[in-house]
């Protein structure tokens, strides 16, 4: 029982994703769009699956009545040359009927039946291909939301120093006051500063909640206290599910061409047909009698469709010309994702550059803070000089995170342009 308590507890740890990738995989299970792959497989199966009965034997039924203006029958000397040997030849009546039962069996069929099935297996293997590309788009919404979440940290964090300066210094203000050493207005202006600083705050704490809670949804758990992503070797290789679309519809385009070949082959079958009705086959007894008869047929049909052959050419043109439409989406594809990583390349380089200054201007901005919260003991500066001195060290620190975010944001952009 203590045990299971135990497991209680850490559950709720055990769902708060920690990192970038476990949100993106979070998302990407918790989008509507995953389902789709489950439907575009049964789909897929079931259409094949009745592609596949074509080979079952196709039976059909039907009932006809009919009234003709004439049927055949014996001349009038053959008639009564019969009734003189004692023969009632009535001939056939105007009026028949059938109900017919037939059977088709397809014994050979040039390999359609074949290829309509691998066409409607590439038709499946495009949709899902189709459906990765549009499911691989969450993770560039998962990036930006992330990574605004760790600036806010960021600036959250910097907030909370800038506070406790800003508080350090009020105090040294109120005890110069009550000694006599700075006026009452010096401390007011700092602690007015610092109160600015605590709804800042505020509104920092508001933002991170309001998309804390749009990406805890987004991906379908809580996530509580993201880590910074290390710095990922950049990869050069696409891996994009594009490629794979661009595949799957040249395939496709393959498996329609080889559905050309097959509608030129000849199909064999054999087929039954048994019928209740009048006329039956046996004419002749039917002239005499007018009763209904069961009468049967069965045999074998060839067939040679040879239509296919006038349409065959532009059939092929047409499957060409949409294989060199899907390589030209290809090579758009690649000359515009080549564009994109040239330039985050170029911002990944231009945020490493900002960023091997700004410990630097950090380290200058917070010695010349130190010395105006000197000179302010010592009455040489007011106190609009020092707060002005304490903003800047503050802008200066929240420009390294910028920067560092940035960089790491550019990085992992750069990861989704190329999917490594």
């Amino acid at each position: 029982m203590r045990r299971f308590i135990w497991i209680l507890m850490l559950l709720p740890m055990m769902v708060q994703a920690q990192t970038l990738e476990e949100c993106q995989r979070a998302a990407e299970q918790n989008y509507p769009l995953i389902r789709q792959y489950d439907l575009i497989e049964k789909t897929t199966n079931l259409t094949v699956a009745n592609i596949q009965k074509g080979w079952l034997p196709q039976v059909s039924a039907s009932a006809q009545a009919t009234y003709q203006s004439d049927v055949v029958a014996f001349p009038d000397e053959f008639k009564q040359l019969y009734q003189q040997m004692g023969l009632d030849m009535k001939g056939l009546t105007k009026d028949q009927y059938r109900v017919a039962i037939d059977v088709n069996q397809t014994i050979y069929d040039g390999g359609a039946i074949s290829s309509q099935k691998a066409i409607a297996r590439e038709q499946g293997k495009v949709q899902a291909a189709q459906n990765e590309v549009n499911l691989y788009n969450v993770r560039k919404r998962v990036n930006e939301m992330y990574f605004s979440l760790l600036m806010l940290d960021e600036e959250i964090v910097l907030n909370r120093d800038l506070q406790e300066l800003l508080a350090g210094n009020e105090r040294k203000l109120q005890a110069m006051v009550k000694g006599g050493t700075a006026a009452e207005s010096d401390w007011q202006s700092v602690k007015a500063e610092r109160l600015n600083v605590v709804q800042q705050a505020t509104s920092l704490e508001s933002q991170k909640r309001m998309l804390q809670t749009m990406l805890s949804t987004f991906c379908g758990i809580e996530v509580k206290n993201p880590q910074k992503p290390t710095v990922a070797e950049a990869n050069s290789t696409n891996n994009r599910p594009e490629m794979r679309l661009f595949d799957a519809q040249l395939s496709l385009a393959n498996a329609q061409e080889r559905a050309l070949n097959s509608a030129l082959m000849p199909k064999l079958g054999v087929f039954a047909q048994g019928y209740y009705g009048y006329p039956g086959l046996n004419m002749f007894e039917d002239m005499m009698r007018h009763d209904w008869s069961l009468n049967g047929i069965i045999g074998a049909r060839l067939t040679w469709n040879i239509g296919a052959l006038y349409t065959r050419k532009n059939d092929k043109v047409k499957l060409r010309l949409q294989r060199d439409l899907t390589e030209t989406s290809r090579e758009v594809f690649l000359f515009n994702n080549n564009l994109e990583q040239i330039q985050q390349n170029e911002d990944i380089i231009r945020s490493q550059r900002l960023m091997a200054n700004d410990e630097e201007i950090i380290a200058l901005r917070s010695a010349v803070r130190k010395a105006s919260e000197s000179k302010l003991s010592h009455g040489i500066i007011d106190v609009n000089d020092l707060v002005r001195e304490i903003n800047q060290e503050n802008a200066a620190r929240v420009q390294h995170s910028i920067h560092e975010i940035e960089m790491l944001k550019q990085i992992y952009d750069n990861k989704f342009t190329t999917n490594n």
